[in-house]
């Protein structure tokens, strides 16, 4: 009934075959990138009812001559742009040369029926660390009265997890006339490379996967994973402060700097939830001096997050995982054992806000977790960090066991995407991307 009510302002009627071309206009931001629209079902399993546009951007190949094809990229999120990621010079000049790269917004995002939820509802959040029953059940109500909110102001809500965005990039790969995609993503965007490559892994030519997703993990896992992760690369930054004369916390007790700074951020009212969450990104991005300004300042801009993802959590990770407690109990189980895993920033932001997003929930996730099973696909090349606290090093581990074949380079370091980290991680994506798959694992 809602779908009905809004057809006029976000949905479009089906067409009579297949989307086939793509009507291509200078993009208005970038007008060396072409922008264009393509028309996929509103959902899948009926193709015969509406239909929805979704945003896609090209840039193409800078030495036409030697063009090999099409490279797909994807900053991840969710929530971020596909389509603007595809007009930045993110990947080398090389690959810029030889590939048109093309991104397209996951529906949902920005300009494919962008979800917005009520940002005056979301900001009546009682907490995301309840205390007891009674808290529990109240975070429970809010997520619930969110999710409905937002399902009622936005139809596509049920129809954004992220195995339908791969049959969306198969479309939009039909609509380009292109056998074949070479794909390159970051994040989040790696679980849509994984769940192309299992649905259409004829279609693929090459993957890279930068900073890894594991869609095979439990909510222990979703969670405890990542606080492990927290924990550990405090400690190697714990280790370079000791080591380095730059550190602005160099010859001091680090851990008791940090619970000094904590304290001083309650007194002087930035509070210590922003202090953490900035020392998070401050780690998530290996920003080590940068990290000890912040503690020993106790100062630093709070960073925010990708465009919508506050919205887009409740409509898709709470559906590509299973993150469903029964009660309280379960719940504060695997909230005290987060905290015994990471301590010293209190658990991990990106995983337990996550969990605690979709408090409440009871249905079974429309995507749910499951094994990699890439055996159609050719291999893949997963970049990761030693010490990526968003998408641990764990993850990056299992998904190479998972998928026969694929090799892991591992940046012997911090950080989150290390595609750009040095000569050696740029080399191997380039290298894999262009056609020379490495013959074995690397640490770079």
């Amino acid at each position: 009934m809602v779908v009905a009510a809004l057809v006029g302002s976000l949905l479009v009627a089906a067409p009579e075959a297949d989307a086939a071309g793509i009507g291509w206009v200078p993009c208005p931001d970038q007008p060396t990138a072409e922008c264009g629209t393509v028309e996929v079902p509103l959902d899948w399993a009926d193709p015969g009812g509406p239909w929805v546009e979704l945003a896609v951007s090209r840039v193409r190949a800078t030495d036409p001559a030697r063009r090999i094809g099409v490279v797909f990229v994807d900053a991840g999120g969710p929530g971020g742009s596909g389509a603007e990621f595809a007009r930045a010079p993110y990947l080398s000049a090389e690959v810029r040369a030889r590939f048109d790269v093309v991104g397209f917004d996951q529906l949902g995002t920005n300009g494919s029926s962008a979800i917005r939820c009520s940002a005056e509802l979301m900001a009546l959040n009682p907490g995301d660390d309840p205390q007891d029953e009674a808290a529990f059940e109240a975070l429970a109500r809010h997520n619930r009265a969110v999710r409905e909110d937002c399902r009622a102001g936005n139809p596509v809500f049920d129809h954004v997890d992220t195995k339908r965005s791969a049959r969306d990039m198969d479309a939009v790969r039909k609509a380009l006339g292109e056998r074949r995609i070479s794909f390159y993503g970051i994040s989040y965007g790696t679980l849509l490379g994984q769940q192309y490559a299992e649905m259409f892994g004829s279609r693929v030519r090459s993957m890279v996967l930068d900073g890894v997703i594991d869609h095979s993990v439990d909510k222990r896992r979703f969670v405890l994973d990542r606080a492990r992760a927290v924990e550990e690369a405090f400690g190697v930054f714990v280790a370079w402060c000791a080591e380095n004369t730059t550190c602005a916390l160099h010859g001091q007790d680090v851990y008791a700097a940090w619970e000094k700074a904590l304290k001083a951020a309650d007194e002087i009212g930035l509070g210590r939830e922003n202090l953490i969450l900035s020392a998070f990104y401050a780690i998530r991005g290996g920003a080590w001096e940068s990290l000890a300004s912040l503690i020993a300042d106790v100062g630093g801009a709070r960073m925010s997050f990708e465009p919508n993802y506050d919205s887009l959590r409740y409509a898709v990770v709470c559906q590509d995982f299973a993150l469903r407690f029964r009660d309280f109990g379960e719940y504060r189980a695997l909230r005290e054992a987060e905290l015994r895993a990471a301590p010293t920033l209190r658990g991990t932001f990106i995983g337990h806000q996550e969990a605690a997003t979709c408090v409440g929930f009871t249905d079974r996730p429309t995507n749910p977790p499951h094994r990699l099973d890439v055996d159609h696909a050719p291999p893949l090349l997963l970049l990761t960090s030693r010490y990526d606290v968003a998408t641990p090093y764990a993850w990056a581990r299992n998904v190479h066991r998972q998928a026969e074949g694929s090799r892991l380079v591992t940046l012997d370091g911090p950080g989150h995407g290390v595609y750009h980290a040095n000569d050696c991680t740029r080399t191997a994506a380039d290298t894999h991307l262009l056609g020379t798959a490495p013959t074995r694992d690397t640490t770079c």
